[in-house]
């Protein structure tokens, strides 16, 4: 059975186990059905044999002998009006070889017997089926005769569309062997059996109409969404053109319609990564040419030349274009370290200006002796500078500016950090500094890849610092420009939504 669920759908999974199911219901319901019949059957020969066991006990009270004459001298005196007697069609009396000694219905009490089946005899009818002692059991008392049995024999059988419950039983008396049949209508019982039956096959009819309607729905609002979300996943898989209806899944309220939605989103966030990462693939490869040319040119000329000056500088060219290679494989590497890590962290409530000033103090205590370039930090004195964020990667986005910064500060200059709470109800973090400034026009080229205008100190930055800010204050839900300052230098603002 594991091997044919095996490659069902699930829809045919669930049809064949309920069919399996169902017809498991079934046979036990055809046990269950017998097991009623004979029960019931069993109720009357329990019946029977106490109507015997009193018949042969008010026998031997009348002290009749067990042949034809003894059981008519009963039968038509008072002592054989029994109440049971009242409840049966007909009793039988035998002798030890299977003649017919008795019948009930030769008693005067036989008006209530006198019914043969379904018909009401008239008296010559009457008269002559007493005469020719039919019964209508003869094959079965031959059959109980032959076999020798002492104990009863009980059984249900069917005469002109009627049911009757009969009763055979081997009757030692007086030192004479004898057999009563004892028979009455058993259509009550077969009433109740089918009365059952009916009952459990409407029963099963409602449970196997049920089963399709939930087959239906399970099929229409549950299997096909999820196969159409399986499509999906194998056309991404094999990046093919065709497509689904994954659309209108999305837009369901259910845990299908949230699955559709979160599956959608991380394949698209998963292609803007690929993308990205071909991207910084291609970017990477192109800056590294540019110094690995630049390399390939110095090391041919550096062995032709026996001018130490010119050697020096072919040096200090192969020296300053390995930087250049090593700091873009490190930011390159860190970046995308960074990239997994994010995904994993979480964002919770931070303070924007205890930030700040961790960071501020860190580069002050670096540069104010090394270089005496002094960073203050400013804020308004508000008193909610609390944002939803990353607390490292926030530290990482002020280092970074204000590496930028120091890069284009000379010496006794200053750089700005302030931080205030916006028109807009947001907080905005500035960084300005008395540097030279951009030069570009469009200073959104700044947060490109690679990109830097300092190519005198090309080897010391990778052009990736700005890139990195950037991105990291998108994943913070965040703004950034960046703008030439009124009287000198450049500015980088920021802006956060408040937590």
């Amino acid at each position: 059975m594991g091997k044919i669920l095996k490659n069902l759908s699930i829809l045919q999974k669930f049809l064949f186990i309920n069919l399996v199911v169902f017809i498991v219901i079934i046979i036990i319901t055809f046990f269950y059905l017998g097991a009623i019949q004979k029960n019931l059957t069993n109720e009357k020969q329990k019946n029977h044999t106490n109507i015997i066991t009193q018949t042969i006990l008010n026998l031997e009270k009348s002290n009749v002998k067990f042949n034809e004459n003894g059981i008519n001298e009963f039968l038509f005196s008072k002592k054989s009006r029994f109440p049971y007697f009242e409840k049966l069609n007909r009793v039988i009396f035998f002798d030890n070889k299977l003649n017919w000694i008795g019948d009930t219905r030769s008693a005067p009490s036989s008006t209530l017997f006198i019914e043969e089946l379904s018909e009401q005899p008239s008296e010559n009818n009457f008269n002559n089926l007493v005469n020719k002692k039919e019964t209508n059991f003869d094959e079965d008392l031959n059959k109980y005769y032959l076999s020798g049995s002492e104990k009863s024999l009980t059984n249900i059988k069917k005469i002109n569309d009627q049911f009757f419950v009969f009763s055979i039983k081997t009757v030692n008396y007086l030192n004479e062997r004898g057999y009563i049949l004892i028979y009455e209508n058993a259509d009550n019982i077969i009433a109740q059996v089918a009365e059952r039956e009916n009952f459990i096959m409407r029963t099963s009819l409602v449970v196997l109409l049920v089963i399709l309607i939930f087959s239906y729905v399970l099929n229409r609002y549950f299997l096909k969404p999820i196969k159409n979300l399986v499509t999906y996943t194998k056309i991404i898989k094999d990046k093919s053109k065709e497509k689904t209806d994954i659309e209108s899944i999305k837009k369901r309220n259910d845990e299908l319609g949230i699955l559709s939605k979160s599956l959608d989103e991380m394949t698209n966030e998963l292609n803007k990564r690929i993308t990205t990462a071909e991207n910084y693939s291609t970017d990477l490869l192109h800056e590294i040419r540019n110094p690995l040319a630049s390399l390939k040119s110095a090391s041919d000329i550096i062995s032709e030349t026996d001018n130490k000056e010119q050697r020096n500088k072919l040096i200090g060219i192969v020296s300053h274009d390995i930087e250049r290679i090593e700091r873009l494989i490190t930011d390159y590497s860190q970046m995308l370290k960074d990239e997994v890590a994010i995904s994993s962290e979480k964002m919770e409530k931070i303070d924007l200006i205890k930030i700040a000033k961790s960071v501020v103090d860190d580069f002050n205590s670096i540069y104010e002796s090394n270089r005496s370039i002094a960073i203050k930090l400013r804020s308004n004195g508000a008193e909610d500078y609390k944002i939803l964020g990353i607390e490292n990667r926030i530290e990482q986005i002020i280092a970074n500016l204000l590496e930028n910064s120091i890069s284009f500060s000379e010496e006794n200059q200053e750089i700005l950090v302030k931080i205030y709470k916006n028109k807009d109800d947001k907080l905005s973090l500035v960084v300005i500094d008395e540097g030279i400034g951009f030069s570009e026009k469009d200073t959104n080229k700044i947060f490109n890849r690679f990109y830097s205008n300092r190519p005198e100190k090309f080897g010391e930055h990778s052009g990736l610092g700005l890139n990195i800010v950037k991105n990291l204050v998108e994943l913070h839900n965040g703004e950034i420009k960046a703008t030439n300052n009124q009287n000198k230098g450049a500015k980088v603002e920021i802006t956060f939504p408040v937590a």
